[in-house]
């Protein structure tokens, strides 16, 4: 809650210095709606949830399951026609979750509810992502984050104020930290610029580009927290990059087709004629 309230302002304010417009016509409300409950409300409200029954590192891998979620959405149900290696690549991501996965097994067997939330607040968000690759509102990308940020500020505030207020306490200088860094750099930055990505990247280059996130939270455990690290981990790391270069390598250009014969006859014939 506080990191949205923070953040909300210093993204409005970046809007303001790039002078982009901030207003949407009235009849793109219930559209705008629809993409905030699908890209931040739902998915913020329950990936909390899940935090609290399951390891903040092991949630935001099953979290970022997304890009699984996404290229299957998108192939099912908007006739997205998928290359086989980008099939490859979601292939290759799914295997690398299992392997980052492959030590907390035993662990999330016990705790199902935490699962199947970060795995629906995953789900929801690649049909997030879908929609608002699809969204045909004349207005800039950064205008779209900033009112979406906004309506999860005050949704995120009224449901924390409901259901968490006996818990509120003053928060500690590290967690202060904490919020500074989530207020300026996450909702002030990295949500418009996935956003912008998610709307003008093709859906499984956009999706699976972030397949490196739950890679960064595990390693950050490993240097900050001690954990350990095995050779799942590293396998992990390099079926990431399989899939995310599966996706973002520039496909070689087709060679161009020969000319039809009489061009060449003419061609050919030309110097004769002068």
């Amino acid at each position: 809650m506080i990191c949205l309230a923070l953040g909300t302002p210093v993204l409005g304010l970046a809007l303001v210095w790039m002078k982009v417009p901030l207003r949407i016509e009235r009849k793109y409300w219930p559209e705008l709606l629809v993409l905030a409950v699908t890209n931040m409300f739902i998915w913020q409200g329950l990936i909390i949830i899940a935090v609290q029954s399951l390891s903040s590192g092991r949630a935001a891998i099953l979290g970022y399951t997304m890009p699984m979620f996404s290229a299957v959405i998108g192939a099912a149900f908007f006739g997205n026609r998928m290359q086989a290696r980008a099939w490859g690549g979601v292939a290759a991501a799914s295997l690398g979750v299992v392997l980052l996965l492959w030590h907390e097994l035993t662990n999330l067997t016990g705790k199902p509810v935490g699962v199947l939330l970060a795995l629906l607040a995953a789900c929801t968000w690649a049909l997030g992502t879908q929609l608002l690759r699809r969204t045909r509102m004349p207005v800039p990308t950064l205008t779209i984050s900033f009112w979406m940020t906004l309506m999860t500020s005050v949704v995120m505030s009224l449901l924390a104020a409901l259901f968490e207020r006996d818990q509120w306490h003053a928060p500690s200088d590290a967690t202060w930290w904490a919020i500074a860094f989530n207020a300026v750099l996450v909702f002030g930055f990295a949500h418009a610029a996935w956003f912008y990505l998610a709307r003008s990247l093709p859906p499984v280059a956009s999706t699976l580009s972030v397949m490196l996130i739950p890679v960064l939270g595990v390693f950050s455990g490993a240097l900050w927290l001690g954990e350990v690290l095995h050779w799942q981990d590293w396998a992990a790391v390099v079926l990431m990059v399989i899939s995310i270069c599966s996706v973002l390598w520039p496909t070689s250009p087709s060679p161009s087709p020969d000319p039809p014969p009489e061009n060449k006859d003419r061609k050919t014939e030309a110097p004769t004629r002068t």
